[in-house]
Parts: C-alpha cells; structure tokens; sequence
C-alpha cells in the first residue's frame, strides 16, 4: 500500500465486510503515523457521521473507524469505500466545485465513502502533521506527529469509474519496458558523470513501502498489478530527480523525459483498478 488512503479504505472495507478486526485496520494506519485524528470539515458532514459541530474536536482512531462504519450505511455485499488520486486536469471520481475536490488534488488522495442507507456520501482527505518545526534547527529535521483525515459533505455520490484488471496489468507491461528503457538511456547519458546507480535507487524507493501490507483475502493478480505499479512508479521518480543538469537538453535525455511522462497516468489506473479488486473480493 502506498498511501493512507489505501491502507484505510482496504483495511477498513475488509472491518465492514467482517474479514477483518478493528485492531487491524489500526494495525494497518500505524505504519502511516503514530497519531491518527477526524474532524468533520461541515455541519452537513457532522450530521451524517456523528462527529461534533461547531466545537470541531479532533476525535482519534476509534472515532475514525465508527465515523466510517456510520456513513457506509448498512452493508449491502458491495464495498461503501472507494479510492480517488486526482491530480490536476483530471479529477474523476470527485464532486467539481467542492473544496473536498480542491484538497483531494492537494493531497493527491482521498477516500469517498457512500452507499448502503447513505444517499450523498462523505469524503476524507488525509494531512499529514508534523511537530513544531520551530523546536528543531532545520526544519526538515521535524518528526511526524500524526495524520488527521478531515470528512467532507458531498452534494452527490460521484460514480466510481471501473477499470478492468486484465486491460490494467496488460498496459502496465508495456510500460515496464518502456521505464526500463528511459531509465538506461539516462544511465547512458550520464556516462562518467557523477551520479548514483539508479537500479539501487529503485530499490530503496520499494523497499520504503514494503511495510505496508494488504488484507489476505486480496486477490494475488492485484497484488501483483500493484507490485508492478509501484516498480514502475520508483523507476519515474528515480529517473526524474537523477538527471545532471547539464544532461537536461540533450536529445537523449528529452527522449527518456517523453517516455517517462505518460507512465504516471498508467501507474495510476493499475492502482485503481488494484485497488477495487481488493474492496470487492472481501464481500465475496
């Protein structure tokens, strides 16, 4: 997994489905953050969840976990939780105009939450907080804190568009080669230059997710899609911050820029479409 989003929703969804504990939903959002807190963003989402208004008191994991249990509604066989990752100039999945939309694309995720006895839904979006930065003497040096999810009122349930697994996992093949190839063209580039192996960096960018695990009723082609995904997302962040500037304006090096670009949207609707499998292979 990772985002706090798909740890939550999948994690969750399997709680509701009754495939998995409460313990291991936190279990799960643990490895995010130490601290986990909801508030509810509007009055209207207050009421439909049960967290307080106007006071807005941050509530902490428990709370979380009922807030989600409240706006699924009844369980009806089918997953309430679903997963967005706008980014800008394309927001599916999201209500247009509302400031959930306009936070979702800040944070790059968000769960909707919908169905059951549920007529609009609910969003939450995930913030990740960090300790005074002004107590440390560099900024970076602050530690996380915690992550609060913030809960939105949605005028209407947007419809989840659903991506086929098979077309997914045969278009992320394509683009393992062609991250492969980009990556090597600017490995070659560099020459004698200094800069650091990038397959090792690949590695480390993967093994820093590897802490996070998915629920054991998560279908293996899934798991592998989202393997593959996340390969390849290593592979364009790697490529994106390895390249000397001296190397930026060659033809080259444009020409592994260009191969690289598209890959994201690809990365992204594996994941998606990984991602649904998982919420509805618990209800089955």
């Amino acid at each position: 997994m990772w985002c706090p989003s798909v740890s939550l929703s999948v994690w969750a969804n399997a709680w509701l489905a009754g495939a998995a504990a409460p313990d291991d939903v936190l279990d799960a959002l643990s490895q995010w953050a130490p601290r986990h807190s909801v508030t509810a963003y509007d009055a209207v989402a207050a009421g439909s969840t049960g967290l307080p208004w106007p006071d807005v008191n941050h509530s902490g994991s428990m709370s979380l976990l009922q807030t989600l249990r409240t706006a699924a509604g009844a369980a009806v066989g089918t997953p309430a939780l679903s997963v967005v990752l706008p980014v800008p100039g394309d927001v599916r999945g999201l209500p247009a105009g509302t400031q959930f939309q306009r936070d979702a694309i800040t944070a790059g995720e968000a769960i909707v939450v919908g169905g059951g006895a549920t007529s609009t839904g609910v969003g939450l979006v995930p913030d990740f907080e960090y300790d005074d930065a002004e107590t440390y003497d560099d900024a970076a040096e602050a530690e996380l804190s915690g992550l609060s999810w913030t809960v939105y009122s949605m005028p209407t349930t947007p419809v989840t568009e659903q991506i086929d697994l098979g077309e997914a996992e045969f278009a992320l093949r394509s683009a393992v080669r062609s991250a492969a190839h980009a990556l090597g063209a600017i490995r070659a580039e560099a020459g004698g230059m200094d800069v650091a192996d990038p397959r090792k960096l690949v590695e480390q960018v993967m093994e820093s997710s590897g802490q996070h695990r998915a629920p054991d009723h998560a279908p293996s082609r899934a798991l592998r899609v989202l393997e593959n995904a996340a390969h390849i997302d290593a592979i364009v962040t790697v490529s994106s911050g390895l390249m000397p500037i001296g190397l930026q304006s060659s033809s080259e090096a444009q020409i592994a820029n260009e191969a690289l670009r598209p890959l994201s949207a690809v990365v992204r609707s594996a994941r998606l479409a990984a991602v649904s499998a998982i919420l509805h292979s618990a209800w089955r």
